[in-house]
């Protein structure tokens, strides 16, 4: 697994093109040959742009899932809707299809925000409002995730 680090600002084209900064497109150089799948979010109204690689894995733990047992095959049904293969081409840009840009309201300035092993992409306006911290308190957040939790030595 590839971790990905930062945050980057970009416009859309004219065409609906969005151009990869070059900090970002060098992280992502090992995926460019294999492609990337493009989604919604679960979560937020942004888009999810995994390596091919990492779609892979997502995949193995989907298939694992009785497909028998209702709430799963809805699960797999929403988790899938909408998703893309897509490609970026020579010149750093990625082609966001039309009906995922409406559903991440993707109008003008776009974050690219990397989050662990893949990026979202977000409006800049909506991606904002999400890390404002108006809806709540990130050091109750962070307490809560990651405050049980040790590695051997001890430290969160």
């Amino acid at each position: 697994m590839n971790t990905i680090v930062g945050t980057y600002e970009c416009k859309v084209d004219a065409k609906g093109r969005l151009l990869l900064p070059a900090p970002l497109k060098k992280q992502l150089a090992s995926s460019l040959q294999n492609g990337f799948v493009l989604k919604r979010s679960v979560f937020q109204p942004c888009l999810e742009l995994y390596p091919m690689e990492e779609w892979d894995l997502m995949m193995q733990k989907i298939n694992k899932l009785n497909r028998f047992v209702k709430k799963n095959n809805d699960f797999i049904r929403r988790f899938t809707a909408g998703v893309k293969v897509v490609e970026i081409d020579a010149l750093g840009r990625l082609l966001v299809p039309k009906d995922l840009v409406v559903f991440a309201s993707i109008s003008k300035d776009v974050v690219f925000s990397s989050a662990v092993n893949i990026v979202e992409i977000w409006d800049k306006d909506l991606y904002e409002k999400s890390i404002s911290g108006e809806d709540l308190d990130f050091a109750d957040l962070a307490e809560e995730v990651m405050g049980n939790t040790n590695d051997d030595n001890g430290i969160s």
